[in-house]
């Protein structure tokens, strides 16, 4: 018999349930032996305390084109993995004896940078372990495509494109905030996709006077309006400055809910043009996956599914160079894949005009 346990970890994303889809279906059609898969609800929180259901045909039915996942999922931070629960129970203990307990030759794990620590953790632990990358950040490193990306760009393109319209009617400044709390690559995207004339990122601090400058030149052109991009995680070059418990402070004390609102109000007090701000938020994180994502995670699960037949296990599954490949969850676990300021895709889009406001 052969027992897969299954769990998604961290945000939701669209094509969580086709990734799984894949892996149950090329397991189940492919095995020489019986196959049973269990299902953890909530993610690592399913693990630790138990809370699991027998999967069959039926639970993978007409879900392939559906968003979030069937599982349920929770975030279960790294930082806190080894500190007890309020009862006193030791988490990773009790992770590892759920899954001796129910005989699991295998545990699938899909989530984001976060959750592949505590994968890695479990498979330093001795547990069989097979991951695969989802986020809409797209920032894991070891894959050059996580599935949910182009689901979650698709749709902040959309926000981009109907702002257009109002903003050309009003000749007004619209920010638009995408999510992208520590890289950019979202609203880098979403922003070329949607026409942004400016774009913010995580990793290219900013300089209010070369927005500005942007803005008037605009004004001075005849051009009505003008639309920013920012990632939640953008910083001006002042705050890039000040060390990690100075801005957290400075943070804390911010009368803005974030970044794009200080920006605005900065932008009105130097132009006095009218700017309004749009935060899509969590939008981006639901509805039905993109036909990408289907074909894109569908083929994700599939090459997972195969390493658990050939007893592989210890790896995460990505996508390198237009191929399929395994990486070593060692190597992805606690490392971020950053926009980097000098890639093609930031000089591409400053030859066609675009600011990144440095």
């Amino acid at each position: 018999m052969l027992r897969i346990g299954m769990l998604t970890s961290g945000g939701d994303c669209q094509a969580l349930n086709a990734a799984m889809r894949g892996v149950y279906k090329t397991i189940t059609k492919n095995s020489k032996e019986p196959v049973e898969f269990y299902g953890f609800e909530d993610g690592y929180k399913g693990l630790i305390y138990g809370k699991f259901r027998i999967l069959s045909d039926s639970d993978f039915s007409n879900i392939l084109t559906i968003g979030g996942t069937m599982l349920g999922t929770s975030r279960c931070p790294f930082k806190t993995i080894r500190e007890p629960d309020e009862k006193g129970l030791d988490k990773v203990e009790a992770m590892k004896q759920t899954y001796y307990k129910l005989q699991l030759n295998c545990l699938v794990m899909l989530g984001g940078n976060g959750s592949h620590k505590t994968a890695n953790l479990l498979s330093e632990e001795g547990l069989n372990v097979v991951t695969l990358p989802k986020t809409i950040d797209n920032d894991l490193w070891g894959t050059d495509m996580t599935f949910g990306f182009q689901s979650a760009v698709d749709i902040a393109t959309r926000a981009i494109d109907e702002i257009h319209t109002t903003a050309f009617s009003h000749g007004r400044v619209f920010i638009v905030e995408i999510m992208g709390h520590k890289v950019g690559w979202l609203p880098l995207n979403a922003g070329l996709a949607g026409g942004a004339d400016i774009i913010l990122l995580p990793e290219i601090p900013y300089d209010l006077k070369k927005i500005i400058d942007v803005i008037e030149k605009r004004d001075r052109e005849g051009r009505r309006f003008t639309i920013i991009a920012v990632a939640e995680g953008a910083i001006s070059k002042e705050d890039a400055k000040l060390s990690k418990k100075e801005y957290k402070k400075k943070l804390s004390k911010s009368k803005y809910p974030s970044v794009s609102y200080e920006l605005a109000d900065q932008i009105v007090k130097k132009t006095g043009r009218e700017v309004r701000v749009t935060v899509p938020g969590h939008v981006q994180r639901g509805g039905a996956p993109v036909a990408y994502d289907r074909v894109f995670a569908s083929r994700l699960g599939s090459e997972a599914g195969h390493l658990i037949l050939k007893g592989e296990y210890g790896f995460m599954v990505g996508y390198k160079n237009r191929e399929m490949v395994k990486v070593p969850l060692a190597e992805v676990a606690g490392k971020l894949k950053m926009v980097d300021p000098k890639a093609r895709i930031i000089k591409e889009a400053k030859l066609m005009g675009v600011s990144f406001g440095d």
